[in-house]
C-alpha cells in the first residue's frame, strides 16, 4: 500500500510541470530558490524509485526508514505551517490540495503506516495487550556433544 501511495504521489507531480510543484514547495517558505528548484525536479523521481522499490520488497529495511524518514519530515513541515496559519497548497499530490486537518490526519495516517513497516521489516513484534511472547525452542546442542564425543571430549 505504501508504495503505490509514494508512485502515485510521483506520478501526479510528474504529470505537471515541476515548476508548478516547486510553487507549492516556496510556500512553505523554508528552503532557497535553489533548493526549490532542485527538490521540485528531484523529489517526484525519488517518490517514484521508493515506491516502485516498496513494492518489490528490495531493501525493505533500508527503505522501510527511508520512507518513514521522508513522510515525518513531511508531516512536521506541515503542522508547523497548518499551526503557523498557512493558507498553502499541500503539495503531496500535485497541485490543488489544500493544507487542512484532513491532509494532515491523512499525512500522519501514513507515517504510522511507514512507522509499522518500519517494526515489521525489522521483525519486531507488534504486541498487543494479552499476548504472550513468543517462545523460540534454543538450537539443538545434540550435534555438538556428538561433537564432542566423536572427538574423544566430553562423556
Amino acid at each position: 500500500m505504501l508504495g503505490a501511495v509514494f508512485i502515485y504521489a510521483a506520478y501526479t507531480k510528474l504529470r505537471q510541470s515541476w515548476l508548478l510543484f516547486a510553487l507549492s514547495i516556496d510556500s512553505y517558505q523554508l528552503l532557497p530558490e535553489w533548493a526549490v528548484y532542485a527538490l521540485a525536479r528531484m523529489l517526484p523521481w525519488l517518490e517514484l524509485a521508493l515506491g516502485i522499490l516498496l513494492i518489490t520488497g528490495i531493501w525493505l529495511r533500508s527503505l522501510s526508514i527511508a520512507a518513514a524518514a521522508i513522510l515525518a519530515l513531511f508531516f512536521t513541515v506541515m503542522v508547523v505551517s497548518y499551526v503557523r496559519g498557512a493558507g498553502i497548497d499541500c503539495g503531496c499530490f500535485g497541485v490543488g490540495e489544500p493544507l487542512s486537518l484532513r491532509t494532515l490526519a491523512r499525512d500522519g495516517v501514513l507515517l504510522a503506516v511507514a512507522l509499522a513497516l518500519v517494526a515489521l521489516s525489522w521483525g519486531l513484534r507488534l504486541r498487543t495487550p494479552g499476548s504472550r511472547p513468543e517462545v523460540r525452542s534454543p538450537k539443538s546442542s545434540s550435534s555438538g556433544s556428538a561433537e564432542r564425543r566423536a572427538d574423544g571430549g566430553g562423556v
